[in-house]
């Protein structure tokens, strides 16, 4: 069966052209909507995608119709050679019923696969450069344990508040919080591991 999907990316637009086009084609059913390509929550879309069953085709009037980035588009195919779903845009050499159509579907895979290749590469060679530099990745540290110290002692005055300090650290109340618990309390305990025993 085959499936139209129609898109304008205003309201201001008019669908006649693609669903004229859609119609000569003999899809069965053509969904459309008024959404701009970058929005990633198009809602006839996907209501066309859970509509359709494999052998499908998906028709549209223009591949942009579908996607507006590469990127996207690629996920999109992708999605559709999983789900055994065709594609044909009717503007463009893109029809995965025929041969060459077929072709199409094998570049767009394995430009996913480059991408990805390449994120891992990047990926890698980011957390070894860090390593080599000191730092296990992940985030650093927002409070050092010098200024963990400073802090707990700050706190020990009560006219000192949490928000006083926190400013001081330049770090959210929040930060404070969360690696000084009792800092909630109006006093704090001494800590023991800062206690010096004098021998």
């Amino acid at each position: 069966m085959k499936i139209g999907y129609a898109r304008v990316s205003t309201q201001e637009q008019d669908l006649a052209l693609q669903l004229d086009a859609l119609a000569k084609e003999g899809c069965e059913k053509i969904f459309q909507e008024k959404a701009s390509g970058a929005q990633r929550d198009r809602p006839e879309l996907k209501a066309a995608l859970t509509y359709m069953r494999k052998g499908d085709t998906l028709v549209v009037w223009k591949i942009d119709r579908l996607a507006r980035s590469l990127k996207q588009l690629i996920e999109t195919i992708e999605s559709f050679q999983d789900r055994g779903i065709g594609l044909k845009s009717l503007q463009d050499p893109i029809d995965t019923s025929s041969p060459s159509g077929k072709l199409v579907f094998h570049i767009f895979a394995a430009l996913a696969e480059f991408e990805r290749g390449v994120i891992r590469e990047r990926t890698t060679a980011g957390l070894k450069a860090a390593r080599e530099r000191g730092r296990v990745g992940g985030r650093p540290p927002a409070l050092s344990a010098k200024d963990l110290q400073a802090a707990r002692a700050m706190l020990k005055d009560c006219d000192i508040t949490v928000a006083a300090v926190a400013q001081r650290l330049n770090v959210a109340a929040s930060t404070l919080y969360r690696h000084i618990p009792s800092a909630r309390s109006a006093s704090l305990e001494p800590d023991e591991d800062l206690l010096v025993t004098e021998s």
